[in-house]
């Protein structure tokens, strides 16, 4: 469409802006002015309503999305035509899709496993209705942060949702679709099913790893990849385990019945294999608050050691005590002053002892003039035998005794 219909009125809706444009309509920015409430509008082409083909496949679309009653659809509101212009009305998702993500690098692992885990709720939903979506790729998996705490994806475009083996191609043969993230059996005309569905989700997921799909280059080079071709390898482009390789060969095997049973399975089978990937923090949604960074407690500050003080004596311990120090004094100054008395007491005492000896030896010195004996029996000369005669000893007499200093006792020898 190469009409804008901004600050137009389509019945009662009034666009504001354009949020996309595809090869056969245009999403619109709208306010419903009778609920004031703000809407997606997809418009179709005019040319393109004119032809019953497209018609019905609208009326289609609109019928499958309705239908769809699932946290991960974009809910569907209204639609009709007004002046030759078919519309459906769904809910405005205040975020971005994930080709926006992607286009600024790889995704982190858990982010990743997170947002396609929604997609794969929603897929496996329609699957189980009997219907296919064929048109899984980024830029029809919306992400918002507004409505709940973490990310929160819905699957839009429905457009070429059918049940059944037909539908893939126009009457005239030509493909509808993305050829990037399209299956082989889309891309040949051949029958499709759920597993057409469970292809296109291992492309999305390889391009969220790795930050592009996994055939590039011009369409006819694409296709040839996506029919002839194995996936790159995961690693080789981003450091990642080994095991990942396996699920997206698997995921996007040419033969649809080597393919994973559904879509959980596949997300499934990438969370086991990714567990062990190096955890990198994912980045916030602009305009969500931040987490409060939590930081440690840290320690209080060491305190200088004190020197250990003496501990008192327990029972049965032996203390030896100081003689007290006196005010104004060291314990140095007061060691040597004890010192100093010690030397004159020794002096006396030599003297003393020399005055002790030298009475001693007086006494003793001569015949035994200054000693008394008392003779009780015969005397025995030194070195004689008992029986012996010998002289007897002279008394002492008071004539022989030496005058002594006063206040002196002397004691006999031999006492």
């Amino acid at each position: 469409m190469s009409e804008d219909l901004t600050g137009r009125r389509l019945g009662h809706y009034r666009i504001d802006g354009v949020l996309g444009r595809g090869g056969m309509s245009v999403m619109y920015k709208a306010t419903d002015v009778r609920l004031g409430r703000k809407v997606a509008l997809k418009v179709i082409g005019e040319h393109l309503g004119e032809d019953a083909e497209f018609r019905e496949r609208f009326v289609d679309e609109a019928r499958n999305t309705s239908a769809i009653d699932h946290a991960n659809v974009v809910p569907l509101y209204d639609f009709g035509e007004v002046d030759g212009l078919l519309y459906i009305a769904m809910r405005l998702v205040d975020g971005s899709d994930l080709a926006s993500l992607i286009s600024d690098g790889p995704l982190a692992v858990e982010r990743t496993l997170a947002l396609l885990g929604q997609v794969a709720e929603a897929l496996d939903t329609l699957h189980e209705r009997g219907l296919v979506h064929l048109d899984v790729k980024p830029a029809n998996v919306l992400v918002t942060s507004r409505e709940t705490s973490t990310e929160h994806v819905y699957l839009a475009d429905f457009g070429l949702t059918r049940r059944g083996a037909t539908g893939h191609r126009t009457r005239s043969g030509d493909f509808l679709g993305s050829p990037t993230y399209a299956a082989p059996e889309h891309l040949r005309g051949e029958p499709v099913d759920a597993r057409t569905d469970a292809y296109s989700l291992a492309c999305v997921l390889f391009a969220c790893l790795t930050g592009r799909p996994p055939f590039q280059g011009k369409v006819p080079e694409v296709i040839q990849g996506h029919l002839n071709l194995e996936p790159p390898a995961v690693t080789g482009l981003v450091a990642l385990p080994g095991g990942i390789d396996e699920v997206i060969r698997r995921g996007m095997s040419k033969d649809p019945k080597i393919r994973y049973i559904d879509c959980k399975a596949l997300i499934a089978a990438a969370r086991q294999a990714l567990a062990q990937a190096p955890r990198r923090e994912a980045p916030r949604p602009a305009g969500q608050p931040q987490p409060p960074v939590y930081r440690a407690p840290q320690p209080p500050p060491q305190q200088p050691q004190r020197p250990p003080q003496p501990q008192p004596p327990g029972p049965g311990e032996f203390v030896r005590l100081r003689p007290p120090v006196p005010v104004g004094s060291s314990a140095f100054t007061s060691d040597k002053s004890s010192k100093r008395w010690l030397v004159p007491v020794l002096v006396g005492l030599i003297a003393i002892a020399a005055i002790v000896a030298a009475i001693i030896f007086l006494s003793g010195d001569g015949d035994g003039g200054n000693q008394q004996q008392t003779t009780t029996g015969p005397q025995i000369p030194v070195g004689g035998e008992p029986g012996a005669s010998s002289k007897p000893a002279k008394p002492t007499t008071s004539s022989t005794r030496k005058t002594l200093p006063p206040n002196i006792t002397v004691l006999p020898s031999g006492g």
